[in-house]
């Protein structure tokens, strides 16, 4: 969510429909002339973004904090800033050529954002390397694991206290119905896979007869003649 409001508000200022903010002009003028090209264009001024999303969302918590949940707080704030230097972390370098003929003797470069797409993949990336932490007083938190407990915690990555549930595994105490029985496609790569969807248990297949009105038509008068069609389709479902 940081990210995203990040990313929002600063493509809003360089589309020039915030009256708050416009492009960043603190590169102007300078770069590499002997190189052959210089700072120019519109810049994204993902300081602004990040600014805004840091009063929008951490100073949202300040209640949550008066009633000592300090642990939870202090851990969403990590993410949070995580999320915002995500976007600064994938930031790009355009250029556009100039020159006789398109020969680009001089480039003018500007900086832009990632598409979000690849703000969410690097994000992703962070999550399945995210490090569990435990909780310490004054509103700080180490690592979990003792051989690296003195490592500091970088603000690129993420961190929790508590470990997901396993949602593959029937647990009625959590209310987790778990995987077992659930209809999956064999041929999917995404979500509803029997690959993922079934955590690498296996999947039964049943073949299924179906029967339906076909070929309708209208005859006059008045009343719809139809044709009974019957298929035999696979269906698979997670062991």
């Amino acid at each position: 969510m940081a990210a995203g409001l990040v990313h929002a508000v600063t493509r809003s200022c360089s589309a020039g429909n915030m009256t708050e903010c416009s492009c960043d002009m603190s590169l102007l003028g300078s770069g590499s002339p002997t190189e052959g090209w210089h700072w120019g264009g519109c810049s994204d001024d993902i300081g602004f973004g990040t600014s805004f999303s840091r009063r929008f969302i951490d100073n949202s918590v300040k209640n949550i904090s008066a009633r000592g949940e300090d642990a939870l707080v202090t851990m969403n704030q990590h993410n949070s800033e995580a999320g915002r230097q995500a976007v600064a972390k994938t930031m790009l370098t355009d250029c556009r050529c100039h020159g006789v003929s398109g020969s680009c003797a001089v480039k003018t470069c500007w900086r832009t954002m990632a598409a979000f797409e690849r703000v969410g993949a690097y994000l992703k990336e962070r999550y399945e390397n995210s490090f569990q932490v435990v909780d310490r007083s004054k509103r700080k938190v180490r690592r979990k694991d003792k051989d690296h407990r003195q490592t500091p915690i970088s603000k690129e990555e993420l961190i929790f206290f508590n470990k997901s549930p396993n949602y593959c595994l029937e647990d009625r105490r959590l209310g987790v119905t778990g995987t077992r029985g659930r209809r999956c496609n064999r041929t999917s790569a995404g979500p509803d896979g029997c690959n993922l969807l079934c955590c690498g248990r296996g999947y039964n297949t049943h073949v299924v007869r179906h029967v339906e009105r076909c070929e309708c038509k209208f005859v006059w008068c008045c009343y719809v003649h139809c044709r009974r069609c019957e298929t035999m389709n696979d269906m698979h479902t997670c062991k």
